[in-house]
């Protein structure tokens, strides 16, 4: 995320593109102020330092954005379930979801959001070395060089949108007023276009600016002894450099130091196990229900605003899709053929929970409908607002470990987890694993 002064376009003796009179004009004019920037004076910021902390994010920034897209898609935008169910031209191509392997799903959503928090101190740090660049004055000396600004604008502005909302999601502080899964969406196209364009501007740069300094020498080199670099085309190099108070080996380990804190504190919500513990940003906290059934809660029954009364012994299951409905009891479910599996189930926010599920088969369930080979399964529950339907795929109904779950670890779900039964799928989100079910309708088409 630096800026260079050089553009391919031709430029006249002051170093003004096309139209030379207009950039000229605006460098007599600068805003107040613009001349004091003699206070970014660290010796440490120069071409060798932006360039080590843009190589990190080259190489790990893909992984975050194809996971993100990957979420998108599992969601299963081609059911109009995914959110936005409209993005015009910048719709992705889909595919069937796979059930397998059954942790797919919590992969693919655990590195986008860990990843996403562990690179945070990295993007910041990344950020202040080229921050003299975002004070620099004329802002553009050509139309090239004003594209880049563009793509800056885009690149900076965005990364910093999705990890503010993305942030927040984590923690269900919807202050920001607008649905997070809309705006993260698009912001992340706008930041995806910034990026691109980007790196194919800076490729040539970084490289030159990882190879201005020995790396094996910034690690041998001392506070004392640390120097800045000469003075480079893009102004990163302070004129005026302060002595230094850090070396760029100590600097290389406050980021990595910060960037091993955050994967501390996070990475325990979705591997789990003996480092649950460490993981202090926990969107559902640390009290998880009584046990077998206490693990994470995404929605308790008291937020999904059902009548108890619905999931007591009135409640009844109904299964369409074939000649004549067919309507089962919970003791007409469990009178059927159990079948045990230990699934996972993985949230958008990150974390994640493997436990043992007990029920029947969707499959099943689709023969006993009337239709053996469902295209599609269209779960409802009977919870009335929120997340409170969903469509399966057929690799999806038809899996031998995809039940409409009774009971977990051994015992009834408690009404948190879903009583009297909810659906567990390898590999689904955790959103579709609709819990407090009312009926399944199998289609064949």
């Amino acid at each position: 995320m630096e800026d260079d002064d050089r553009t391919a376009a031709p430029t006249d003796s002051a170093g003004y593109g096309f139209p030379a009179a207009l950039w000229r004009t605006i460098d007599k004019h600068p805003p107040p102020g613009a001349n004091r920037l003699q206070r970014w004076r660290s010796p440490l910021r120069g071409p060798w330092l932006t360039s080590v902390f843009g190589l990190v994010l080259l190489v790990t920034l893909p992984i975050v954005i194809i996971t993100g897209l990957l979420s998108y898609i599992a969601y299963g935008p081609q059911f109009g379930q995914a959110i936005p169910a409209d993005v015009g031209f910048l719709k992705l191509p889909t595919f069937a979801w796979p059930a397998n392997p059954s942790w797919l799903y919590r992969l693919t959503q655990g590195l986008h959001v860990g990843l996403g928090l562990v690179l945070i101190p990295v993007v910041l740090a990344k950020l202040w070395s080229v921050i003299p660049r975002f004070f620099a004055w004329p802002p553009s000396r050509s139309i090239a060089q004003l594209i880049e600004r563009v793509s800056l604008i885009m690149l900076v502005g965005g990364i910093l949108f999705e990890i503010v909302t993305g942030v927040l999601n984590i923690q269900y502080d919807y202050i920001f007023g607008f649905s997070f899964y809309t705006a993260h969406y698009f912001g992340a196209w706008v930041f995806i276009a910034g990026f691109v364009i980007h790196i194919v501007i800076k490729i040539p740069k970084m490289w030159s600016g990882l190879r201005s300094l020995s790396l094996r020498q910034v690690l041998r080199t001392k506070t004392a002894d640390t120097r800045a670099q000469p003075p480079d085309t893009d102004g990163l190099v302070a004129t005026d450099p302060a002595p230094p108070t850090v070396s760029r080996r100590g600097a290389l380990a406050l980021v990595g130091g910060g960037a091993l804190f955050m994967a501390v504190i996070t990475a325990g919500q979705t591997i789990g196990g003996f480092t649950r513990p460490a993981a202090l940003l926990l969107p559902r906290g640390r009290t998880l229900g009584d046990r077998p059934n206490d693990f994470q809660v995404n929605k308790t029954f008291a937020a999904s605003q059902i009548d108890p009364r619905a999931t007591g012994d009135a409640w009844r299951l109904t299964l369409t899709g074939g000649p004549t409905p067919v309507v089962l009891d919970r003791a007409a479910l469990a009178a059927m053929n159990q079948h045990t599996a230990e699934l996972p189930i993985a949230c958008v926010e990150g974390w994640s929970t493997t436990q043992v599920w007990t029920g029947v088969p969707l499959r099943d369930l689709a023969r006993l409908a009337g239709v053996p080979n469902p295209r599609s399964a269209y779960v409802r529950s009977l919870e009335r607002y929120g997340f409170n339907q969903a469509t399966l795929q057929d690799n999806q109904v038809l899996h031998p470990d995809a039940l409409l779950a009774l009971r977990v670890n051994g015992a009834d779900l408690s009404p948190n987890h879903g009583y009297p039964a909810r659906i567990i799928v390898p590999a689904l989100p955790g959103v579709h694993n609709t819990k407090w079910v009312a009926s399944i309708d199998f289609r064949a088409v």
